[in-house]
């Protein structure tokens, strides 16, 4: 299966980058426009629903327009910020590590969280910074000096990654025929949330021991916003006989997924795809991988359950777990931390649910 790039031709690869590999099987996800999107186009909005529905994972050419291309630049931006942030040594790295604040903002360290029943441990640290710090919304949390110099920047990626969210959020809302701004009332920039940037590094792996970086999982908020430049993102398509196939990174595109929020809302409707993350195919594997991740989701207070107001959305058969948007995200943001893991499928998400609505 090779991604669908019938849209346009651009480059495939990153400058200074090692190519990614013609010859291993890819994710056929659709590609949508940022330009077509904003400007209303029925087709592209028919094939977000699409998309959302079939597997919630999608291309977004941020390159063909002005709301784009500037959060093509901060993303940039961002690449350098978090290479110099995990520069940093290990001892001062770790002072941010709140999670036995249970909080999940901060710093992970490599090893720190399962990535499968058997305990392997993950090979990826990654930072995490809160929206509602940078914001100004709540208090700001301690960090590394090389983050408190790039708030603004952080600001800026933040805004502009939350403006795509809306846009993504409002025109789903309207594919459900939902009551106007249902959706991203759900979302607001100012409230209280969930929201955040993870920078993330994935060092290369022994040759002789190649196996998962990151386990498998879904999502836990909205909407997810992914920067990358080498491959090692795998999704599992629906299906009972399908097969790990990677996603290849685009240049000028953002590589979007929905998250359980989006499944619950719609009671199954929309997917939050099972996804993990490998050692890069071919020559890739020999480099570090960063990674830049805006992650949307429900207000703390939100209580994830299906929305009423829709003719789209499938009836219940079955009760629905009461669980607010920040308990949700607790149990899935720290469920698999190697110091308080005590059951592997709690810290799941909903990729039972979705498959069990398409079956």
């Amino acid at each position: 299966m090779q991604s669908q790039a019938n849209q346009k031709d651009i480059p495939n690869n990153f400058p200074g980058i090692p190519p990614f590999p013609d010859d291993v099987s890819t994710a056929p996800l659709l590609r949508l426009s940022s330009g077509k999107l904003l400007a209303g186009d029925p087709t592209e909005h028919e094939r977000l629903f699409q998309a959302s529905t079939d597997i919630g994972f999608f291309y977004l050419d941020l390159s063909d327009s002005k709301q784009g291309t500037s959060l093509l630049d901060d993303a940039d931006n961002l690449f350098q910020v978090g290479e110099s942030l995990f520069e940093l040594s290990a001892d001062e790295k770790t002072q941010y590590d709140f999670s036995a604040q249970n909080s999940y903002f901060g710093y992970k360290a490599q090893g720190a969280a399962v990535v499968d029943k058997q305990g392997n441990l993950d090979r990826n640290e990654f930072y995490n910074v809160s929206k509602d710090d940078i914001l100004g919304i709540t208090n700001p949390l301690p960090a590394p000096e090389i983050l408190h110099k790039n708030r603004s920047k952080l600001a800026s990626f933040m805004q502009g990654s939350h403006e795509i969210v809306t846009l993504i959020l409002n025109t789903l809302n309207d594919q459900l025929t939902l009551p106007k701004d249902t959706l991203s009332n759900l979302h607001r920039q100012q409230a209280v949330s969930g929201n955040q940037v993870r920078f993330v590094k994935a060092p290369p792996q022994p040759v002789d021991d190649r196996r998962t970086a990151m386990g498998q999982h879904t999502d836990f908020g909205s909407v997810t916003v992914l920067f990358n430049r080498l491959g090692g993102l795998q999704v599992l398509p629906p299906g009972t006989d399908a097969e790990w196939v990677y996603v290849r990174p685009l240049p000028g595109h953002a590589i979007i997924n929905l998250g359980d929020a989006m499944v619950k809302f719609t009671n199954g409707l929309f997917r939050s795809n099972i996804h993990r993350v490998v050692a890069p195919p071919g020559l890739q594997a020999e480099s570090t991988r960063y990674s830049l991740v805006y992650f949307a989701r429900p207000e703390d207070s939100v209580m994830l359950r299906r929305l009423e107001g829709s003719d789209r959305i499938p009836v219940l058969d079955q009760t629905e777990e009461e669980i607010s948007s920040k308990d949700w995200i607790l149990r899935r943001g720290l469920g698999r931390r190697v110091d308080r893991v005590d059951d592997f499928e709690k810290a799941a998400g909903t990729e039972q649910l979705s498959r069990r609505i398409k079956a």
